[in-house]
């Protein structure tokens, strides 16, 4: 009998098994494929973490490098700033600096007519001190003795020596030997050769010598001293006034001076009896002392003599003294004698004199 010709099932159980074993195959062939596909994305996961850590690393990096680069900046900035300060404190300071250089620049214009200025200001000096020297040199040529002191040097005084007749009166008496009444005592007793050294007494010959040193060249002098008697120190010219020519009469007396030994009392009206004989009367006289007189025209009767009774023989003597004549006292005050300064420094003002008590080293 002829086969039925049988339809196609596609739900038929072999269809099925077809299909299952193809979709078999095909979830096989996922399966592999998948497999590989995971360990290669596995591979390539790795990689790009190590990438990824990488690009991390430099990151951090990066922003490290980046902050250490901007704290350089900042630096650098303030750096720039302090240079900008300095470059303008420097500015500033040339700035002055070529201020200065131009003040300069006319000060040293101005100095330089200043310079003029003083040179020929001391151009006339110059010329101003050789006619001063020719001067000094004039003088020096009218005086007939020289006085140097001690390191040469030179005191003002105002005491002026001057006049056409001048007399110097020198106190010889044996006050002269000491400051002090124990010291006189002590001295008095001494041999001349001590007495002629006491220092009062070399002070007494400085000072006269310091005197004779300034007489003019023209003048006439007379060289006196007084104790209890007045005479003059130049031999045979008691009341003569002596020229100075050459000198020669005012060495002698000045050399007689330094042979005297100071000795016995002080009369100083009989000095003043003397100077009433010139002729004419002094210009000026320079009186050397140290106190009070001790005595009048006669001796006194009692060894001792009060300070009221020597105020009357010193106003005894002042009475004798010619009018209008300028006397100059140069004083050595005495111990025990206080009115003695007061006096002179009476009579050398109402004279016109000067009146001194120089220091224990002048002249």
């Amino acid at each position: 009998m002829a086969r039925r010709s049988r339809r196609f099932n596609v739900f038929s159980l072999a269809f099925l098994d077809v299909m299952s074993c193809g979709f078999g195959a095909v979830v096989l062939i996922f399966l592999i494929i998948n497999h590989d596909s995971a360990d290669e994305q596995e591979i390539v996961n790795d990689d790009l973490l190590a990438e990824i850590r990488m690009l991390d690393y430099q990151v951090l990096k990066g922003q490290e490098e980046l902050f250490e680069l901007v704290e350089a900046l900042e630096s650098v900035e303030a750096r720039l700033d302090e240079s900008e300060n300095d470059l303008n404190a420097t500015t500033a300071t040339v700035e002055k600096e070529i201020t200065k250089l131009d003040e300069l620049k006319e000060t040293s214009l101005a100095e330089e007519v200043n310079l003029a200025d003083l040179t020929a200001d001391i151009e006339t000096r110059e010329d101003e001190v050789k006619r001063l020297e020719a001067v000094k040199a004039a003088a020096e040529g009218q005086q007939v003795r020289s006085f140097e002191g001690e390191g040469d040097r030179q005191y003002l005084t105002g005491l002026k020596v001057g006049g056409k007749n001048i007399l110097i009166a020198v106190d010889t008496s044996t006050s002269m030997l000491d400051d002090t009444i124990v010291n006189v005592l002590r001295r008095r007793n001494m041999d001349d050769d001590r007495k002629r050294a006491a220092p009062k007494w070399q002070r007494t010959i400085r000072t006269v010598e310091w005197i004779a040193a300034q007489l003019p060249l023209d003048a006439e002098f007379q060289l006196y001293s007084f104790a209890e008697e007045t005479e003059s120190l130049v031999p045979d010219a008691d009341t003569a006034w002596l020229p100075m020519h050459d000198g020669t009469d005012l060495n002698r007396g000045v050399e007689s001076l330094k042979t005297r030994v100071p000795s016995g009392g002080s009369s100083l009206v009989k000095l003043m009896l003397v100077v009433r004989t010139l002729s004419p009367i002094p210009d000026n006289v320079y009186l050397i002392t140290d106190g009070l007189p001790t005595q009048g025209e006669a001796a006194p009767r009692s060894a001792t003599v009060s300070g009221r009774r020597r105020l009357e023989l010193f106003g005894d003597a002042i009475d004798r003294l010619p009018k209008q004549i300028p006397v100059n006292v140069i004083m050595f005050p005495m111990e025990g004698d206080p009115m003695a300064s007061a006096a002179y420094w009476n009579i050398a003002r109402v004279t016109g004199g000067a009146f001194i008590s120089p220091s224990w080293d002048w002249p």
